[in-house]
């Protein structure tokens, strides 16, 4: 892929920062929960007693 900077970017501003000690890093996130759907209609909602039971969950 090629790197194309954005119009707002302002690298002066970069520059400062990471010269004054700055760091960039990239962010831990947490696993998703195991009873989270991921289809489309039901994205972020738990699954119910009836459904874990179904799929075999706990």
């Amino acid at each position: 892929m090629k790197y194309v900077p954005k119009e707002t970017t302002d690298d002066d501003l970069i520059q400062q920062y990471l010269d004054k000690g700055g760091k960039v890093s990239k962010g831990k996130t947490k696993p998703l929960a195991y009873d989270l759907g991921i289809s489309k209609g039901t994205w972020g909602n738990k699954l119910t007693k009836e459904e874990k039971e179904a799929k075999g969950l706990k």
